[in-house]
């Protein structure tokens, strides 16, 4: 798990409901069985995520997202000043991030493999969508709108998701990978090695190859977008 997942989620464990283990919180938050596991092993929650744990333990996101920039480091202001919690200063609200215009675009490789693509356009920005704090850093993070149902369960259609080119990507990651020709797959990195990357898709549930001579990038899927 990346650093900054893992102080995500010791962070969030602090706020478990007195009496409660960490699954009977999530079953008490309405949190499924595979989001749980999945927050728990990547540390990468989405916002609605966050909202149910949170609210089920009598807590807003804001309040959680406020007691964290806390502890963070002090946040320059356009005059100079630091954003400083302890004195009552406020940072500066964090930049939106831009949601691209994604569609399906059929399927990769030979006829009836059914493994999904998608095509992106970076010149239409559809919107724009909150900017959470673990990515204040990553001027270059982008959000894309699953257009189908390979990736549910972890992914329903229309969801948005939150990409990051700054975040390192390892095995079990969710990824967004560019392909030298022009579409995109959004599919879970089982494994990957100088020539080759193993991605799974889950409805179907497939798993297949792909050279990296025919990737142009690979992005981590770093949670939702709300």
């Amino acid at each position: 798990m990346p650093e900054e997942g893992a102080a995500l989620l010791e962070e969030l464990m602090r706020f478990r409901p007195e009496g409660l283990t960490a699954n009977g919180w999530a079953v008490k938050a309405g949190v499924s069985r595979t989001i749980w596991t999945d927050l728990r092993r990547h540390g990468n929650p989405s916002r609605r995520t966050l909202e149910k744990l949170l609210g089920a333990a009598g807590m807003s996101l804001a309040e959680f997202e406020a007691l964290r920039a806390g502890h963070a480091a002090p946040t320059p202001l356009a005059d100079g000043m630091l954003a400083d919690g302890s004195r009552g200063w406020r940072a500066a609200p964090l930049a939106p991030i831009p949601l691209f215009e994604t569609r399906a675009a059929g399927e990769w490789g030979r006829k009836g493999s059914n493994i999904e693509v998608h095509a992106i356009d970076r010149a239409k920005v559809a919107g724009k969508v909150d900017r959470p704090a673990a990515l204040t850093a990553d001027g270059g993070a982008y959000a894309v709108t699953i257009a189908g149902e390979s990736m549910w369960p972890r992914f329903r259609a229309g969801r948005r998701l939150l990409v990051s080119p700054a975040a390192s990507v390892a095995a079990g990651d969710d990824v967004l990978v560019e392909l030298a020709r022009g579409p995109v797959l959004v599919k879970e990195l089982t494994r990957r090695s100088p020539s080759r990357i193993e991605l799974r898709q889950f409805s179907p549930d497939v798993t297949f190859e792909v050279s990296t001579n025919d990737v142009r990038a690979m992005h981590k899927i770093v949670g939702e977008a709300v």
